[in-house]
């Protein structure tokens, strides 16, 4: 039976701290309070959720702290493995460092981030932000493009505040230097995009994230209150339980080039980690997604919802469709964006049969999951390997114009997007699921905020609208500002906290052997494809109770291998290793897509089952994953920390 595990009375760190509460539409009596946590419904009761039983974490807590080493007063690093500051983000795309521009105003703040600055899922996002800003729109026609997309699972109060508050994050974004298109008139060019009933794109040609990114990367840099941490791997949450209570105190993270671990202790910890991309072998996501953030919340008790809803973009590059193929295989898919076909792209079969209308009235305009369901179909049918998105019946002037970082990659690889259609083909791309979030982007954990793709704020529902999810980010990070600078101010650090956990250990060739250490790294990547394929065989775009349950199967005896090779090499609980930890966070996240995905008995949205084809109204409610009983937990449901609390007293 899942559930959160009580390990007693622990004073927490803080002296103080502050409650929120879950908005009520979504989660009706889900509280998010500091001193209890009691009820977990999200629409009329737990008992009527979809609960994923399987995946197990646990925390445990940490003792009462002498009264002497507390400390109330802003703070940064004071060492170089101990580094304290009022405010952790860990992520830098577009919703940790919006939200980073903002605490920085109440006090020093640190980014966290596992590569460059700028390498983020936002970075690679092209097409644009949706926001009303036509007088012929209306906030009304945003809240209903998304619920239908979403297949109205979607919290209605949630997609009202966002969409309400979109064009206001807009605005700010372009007071701060962000450029966007303009048209002939001056005013703002919006596209459209696929389930989009009006032009609400706002865009800089098809590297819209690109240029969010500079313009908050740039602002960042130049705040003397902010401290960016590159190439900084973030390993575990750092938490102690009172009572029933979760409270994160920061998060342990590796300096990638240095091979150190260094720990953050913090008033406040915004997640913004992104999305688990990686958990299948074509991603249009960076190599730094993969579910670093998903897989430290659940270990630290958070709760996880509608982890069964991956959304596959259509249309990513196929490279087996290039008249020159590319000379190594690329790190992740290039991503063909949803406005060439909000353009008016077609899409066409390789016996250039036009398919999309056969399967919706909305043709290439149909939300994702059915554009991605319908060319899976004739691929299968049809046994090819992509199809092809024509946009050269277009102006070329126009197509340049919109499209030029995707005719530049095109035309590295021989093919004229002005004048030949482009190999499409499906790949993961979005997580509709995450850290489940109340409408200010709090957890159940305290002091623990979420925003971006690892949160599941009840906006995207069972799938993604096309630009909604810069949109989500912008506004969520905005909105978690003040309740995070409230309890920044109502709490207290201690000094000597970071003792309170043992300090992981670095897996070296001095420690385990050189030979180790080839071995499990070699063993590792053998491992992480292997996981990969299973994914994409068993838990595609369409899926079936038994290939979920033989993935579910193929994936415990993967991990089982894995984790016993390396504890019977010299492995230990809290030994880490960059690869070691990437692979514990994948085989996490693919457990959590799993057993949600077994635990909905329908078709909605982005989850598609043989077994259970149709929508059912009684089905119409959120999944959720509890944290529980770490009996059966595997290395990558636990954390590393495994402090009784009597330990400590």
């Amino acid at each position: 039976m899942a559930a959160y595990v009580s390990v007693g009375n622990i004073h927490d760190l803080f002296l103080s701290g502050q409650g929120y509460r879950g908005h009520g539409s979504w989660s009706s009596g889900f509280t998010f309070r500091a001193n209890s946590f009691k009820d977990l419904s999200w629409s009329s009761g737990v008992s009527k959720a979809l609960k994923a039983e399987r995946c197990g974490c646990y925390s445990r807590g940490v003792s009462t702290f002498n009264e002497s080493s507390k400390i109330n007063t802003s703070i940064r690093a004071v060492s170089s493995s101990t580094k304290y500051y009022d405010f952790t983000v860990i992520g830098s795309g577009v919703a940790g460092l919006r939200y980073a521009l903002e605490v920085a105003k109440q006090g020093t703040v640190a980014v966290i981030t596992k590569d460059e600055p700028h390498e983020s899922n936002t970075n690679y996002a092209q097409g644009g932000v949706s926001a009303v800003l036509c007088p012929l729109d209306s906030v009304e026609s945003h809240m209903q493009d998304t619920m239908v997309a979403g297949a109205h699972l979607c919290d209605e109060e949630t997609v009202r505040v966002v969409c309400t508050e979109g064009p206001e994050r807009i605005r700010e974004l372009i007071a701060m230097g962000a450029s966007f298109d303009h048209g002939e008139d001056g005013n703002l060019h919006l596209a459209r995009e696929g389930g989009h009933s009006h032009r609400r794109i706002v865009h800089a040609a098809d590297m819209t994230g690109r240029e969010i990114e500079r313009a908050l990367l740039e602002a960042v840099l130049n705040d003397p209150n902010i401290s960016v941490f590159k190439h900084h791997f973030a390993i575990d949450l750092l938490t102690s339980q009172d009572g029933l209570d979760t409270v994160c105190h920061g998060v342990d993270t590796l300096n990638i080039k240095t091979n150190e671990v260094v720990r953050f202790i913090s008033k406040v910890t915004l997640l913004a980690s992104g999305g688990a991309g990686h958990i299948y072998p074509s991603t249009t996501n960076p190599l730094v997604a993969t579910g670093d953030g998903m897989s430290m919340a659940h270990r630290a008790q958070a709760v996880i919802s509608n982890m069964e809803f991956v959304q596959f973009h259509p249309t990513a590059l196929a490279d087996e469709g290039l008249p020159i193929k590319p000379q190594t295989a690329r790190e992740n898919a290039f991503l063909i964006t949803e406005a060439v076909r909000g353009d008016g792209g077609i899409l066409y079969n390789l016996a250039m049969e036009r398919f999309m209308p056969v399967y919706d009235e909305r043709a290439e305009l149909a939300p994702r999951d059915v554009v991605a369901r319908s060319i899976d179909d004739q691929l299968k049918k049809r046994k090819e390997k992509y199809v092809l998105l024509d946009i050269s019946h277009k102006p070329r002037e126009k197509i340049l114009a919109h499209f030029p970082n995707i005719a530049s990659e095109c035309l590295k690889h021989g093919l004229d997007i002005t004048r030949q259609p482009i190999p499409v083909v499906p790949a993961a791309h979005y997580m509709c699921g995450g850290v489940r979030a109340g409408l200010q982007g709090e957890t159940n954990v305290i002091g623990l905020f979420v925003a971006g793709e690892v949160a599941c704020t009840g906006l995207h529902g069972a799938n993604r609208l096309a630009s909604n999810s810069l949109l989500e980010a912008l506004v969520f990070a905005r909105r978690a500002v003040q309740p995070s600078t409230e309890l920044m101010k109502s709490t207290r650090l201690y000094l000597t906290a970071s003792e309170k956990w043992s300090r992981p250990v670095v897996a070296t060739a001095r420690s385990l052997g050189e030979d180790v250490i080839s071995k499990i790294l070699a063993l590792t990547r053998e491992v992480r494809r292997e996981l990969q394929g299973v994914m994409w065989k068993y838990v595609g775009i369409v899926r079936s109770t038994t290939r979920l349950n033989t993935a579910e199967r193929k994936i415990a005896e993967l991990e089982a291998k894995w984790e016993t090779f390396l504890f019977e090499h010299g492995w230990e609980q809290t030994v880490v290793a960059l690869e070691a930890c990437e692979m514990r966070n994948l085989f996490c996240c693919a457990k959590l897509v799993v057993s949600s995905a077994l635990a909905r008995h329908e078709s909605r949205g982005l989850h598609y089952t043989t077994d259970f084809p149709f929508v059912e109204e009684s089905k119409r409610i959120p999944t959720i994953i509890l944290p529980s009983s770490p009996t059966t937990a595997s290395w990558s449901s636990r954390q590393l920390q495994n402090i009784s609390s009597t330990s400590l007293i």
